[in-house]
C-alpha cells in the first residue's frame, strides 16, 4: 500500500520515524489549548480538538499523498487567532469562522491547481534555500526551547541564555548524545536522544510521573461553535485573508523543505503535490469545525524524515500517537509539557535536541545553490535568513519571490523567471503595500 521497497525504507524505520515526529511535536497538545484558552475557549475541549484534528489530518496526508508529513494546529497561526479573537475584538467564534473560510478558499485554490503551480514555479535555488531557511528556523526553535538562546520579554534581541540551568544542561547532554549516536550510525538516534533526555530529566526531578491514562475532555464546548456569518462581515474579511496567506505559504514552504530533505522531488516537481495540498487544506476545515486554529503541515516532520521515515506509514504512527494522547494526557504532559523555569518561562529540553540536530542536517542543502549567479544567490540568501529572522516561513518565502524576478529583470534576463513567478512577486509586493 505504501510501496516501502521502492521508497528504500522498512516498517521499522517508518515506525521509528513516525514516533520521532510525534514526540517532537507533542508539545502542541499542551501549548495550543493554553494559547486558545486566552481567547476564552475551553482548555480541555481545545486539547481534544487538537488531538483529533492532528490525528485525522495526519492520517489523511499519509493515506492520500503517501508522504511522512504530519499535520497539527500551527504555532504562529494560533497566536494570530488570539489576535483576531481578542485584540481585534471579534471573539473566538468569529475567529473559528474565519479559519473555516480560509480553509475552504485554500481547498478551492488547490483544486484549481494554483498552489501546485506555485511549487512547480519554484526554481531549484529557492527550493534549496527554503529547506535551509526552515532548517535554521527549526534549529532556532530548538535553541530557544532548550534555553541556550533567549529573547527577553519586550525585546527582539537574542542572547545567550543561562546554560547552567538544569533543564538547559539536560538539553545539551541530549544534543551531544544524539549527535554521537548519529555518528555511530545508530538507527533511531533522534528517538533514543529524546528517551535519554527524558530519563535524565526524570532522574533530576525536572519532570514527574503523572500517571498514564485519563479520560479525554469533552469536545462539546468548541465543536461546531464557529460563527460563519460573523466571519463573512466586511470587518472580519482581512482576518480571513491573513489566515489564507499564512496557510498557503507555510504549507508550501514545509512541503518543499521536507520534499528536498527526503529526496521526494523528481525532475524539479513534487509528485502527488496536489493530494498533499488538498489534505493540508482539508485539515484546516476539519480543525475549524472541531474547534482549533489553522491545521497545517509541521516542520517537525523533518525530525521523522531524518530518523528514516519516507512514506505515509510513518504518518499513521504519528496519528496513532495523537489518538493515544487523548487517553494518555498525563504521559504526554510529562514529555511535551515542558519544564518551568524562573521568570515564568517554560523550556522543552527533552525534544529541543532533536530539533537542533534536524536543523543542522537540513542546512546541507546550501551546497546546491548557484552561488556564482547573483540573481539566484541573493534571493536564496534572503529566503534563508528571512525565515528565521522574521519567525515566519511565509515572509521568508515572500522575500525570495519578490527579489528573484526583480533581479532577473534588472540583469536583462527576464525570461529566466516564469510568468507565475512575476505574478507572485507582484502579489507579495501588494500584500506588504496594503499592510
Amino acid at each position: 500500500m505504501f510501496d516501502l521497497r521502492a521508497a528504500g525504507t522498512s516498517v521499522r524505520r517508518e515506525i521509528v520515524g513516525g514516533l520521532t515526529t510525534f514526540l517532537t511535536m507533542a508539545y502542541i497538545v499542551i501549548v495550543n489549548p493554553a494559547v486558545l484558552a486566552q481567547a476564552g475557549m475551553d482548555f480541555g475541549a481545545v486539547m481534544t480538538a487538537t488531538c483529533l484534528a492532528a490525528a485525522i489530518a495526519t492520517a489523511v496526508m499519509g493515506l492520500a499523498a503517501n508522504y511522512p508529513i504530519a499535520m497539527a494546529p500551527a504555532m504562529g497561526e494560533n497566536f494570530f487567532f488570539l489576535t483576531v479573537a481578542v485584540a481585534m475584538g471579534h471573539g473566538w467564534r468569529i475567529a473559528l469562522g474565519a479559519v473555516l473560510l480560509s480553509g475552504l478558499a485554500f481547498f478551492a485554490l488547490t483544486a484549481l491547481g494554483l498552489r501546485e503551480r506555485i511549487i512547480d514555479a519554484l526554481p531549484g535555488s529557492l527550493r534549496h534555500a527554503i529547506a535551509v531557511g526552515i532548517g535554521l528556523f527549526i534549529a532556532l526553535l530548538g535553541f530557544t526551547s532548550a534555553g541556550i538562546v533567549e529573547r527577553p520579554a519586550g525585546s527582539g534581541i537574542l542572547h545567550l541564555g543561562d546554560v547552567t540551568r538544569a533543564p538547559t544542561l539536560v538539553a545539551c547532554v541530549g544534543l551531544l548524545a544524539t549527535v554521537a549516536l548519529l555518528a555511530r550510525g545508530v538507527r533511531g538516534a533522534l528517538l533514543w536522544g529524546i528517551g535519554l533526555a527524558t530519563a535524565l530529566a526524570w532522574g533530576l526531578g525536572l519532570v514527574h510521573w503523572q500517571g498514564l491514562v485519563a479520560a479525554p475532555p469533552s469536545l462539546a464546548p468548541t465543536f461546531l461553535q464557529l460563527d460563519l456569518m460573523g466571519a463573512l462581515q466586511p470587518r472580519a474579511l482581512p482576518a480571513v485573508l491573513v489566515f489564507l496567506f499564512m496557510a498557503v505559504f507555510d504549507a508550501v514552504g514545509t512541503l518543499v523543505a521536507i520534499g528536498e530533505q527526503g529526496g521526494f522531488f523528481r525532475d524539479g516537481r513534487l509528485p502527488r503535490a496536489r493530494r498533499a495540498l488538498l489534505a493540508d487544506s482539508a485539515g484546516t476545515v476539519l480543525g475549524a469545525c472541531l474547534g482549533t486554529a489553522t491545521v497545517t503541515a509541521y516542520v517537525e516532520s523533518a525530525a521523522g524524515v531524518a530518523a528514516g521515515a519516507r512514506t505515509g506509514l510513518a504518518n499513521l504512527v504519528t496519528a496513532a500517537g495523537f489518538l493515544a494522547a487523548l487517553f494518555c494526557a498525563p504521559l504526554v504532559r510529562m514529555i511535551g509539557g515542558g519544564v518551568p523555569v524562573a521568570g515564568g518561562g517554560v523550556l522543552q529540553p527533552l525534544t529541543a535536541p532533536a530539533l537542533i540536530v534536524v536543523g543542522g542536517l537540513m542546512v546541507r542543502n546550501v551546497t546546491h545553490i548557484e552561488w556564482d549567479d547573483p540573481t539566484e544567490a541573493f534571493p536564496a540568501f534572503l529566503v534563508m535568513v528571512g525565515i528565521p529572522f522574521t519567525w515566519s516561513i511565509a515572509d521568508g518565502i515572500a522575500f525570495g519571490f519578490i527579489a528573484r524576478p526583480l533581479l532577473k529583470l534588472l540583469a536583462g534576463r527576464p525570461r529566466e523567471a516564469s510568468p507565475v513567478a512575476y505574478v507572485l512577486g507582484a502579489l507579495f509586493v501588494l500584500r506588504y503595500a496594503l499592510l
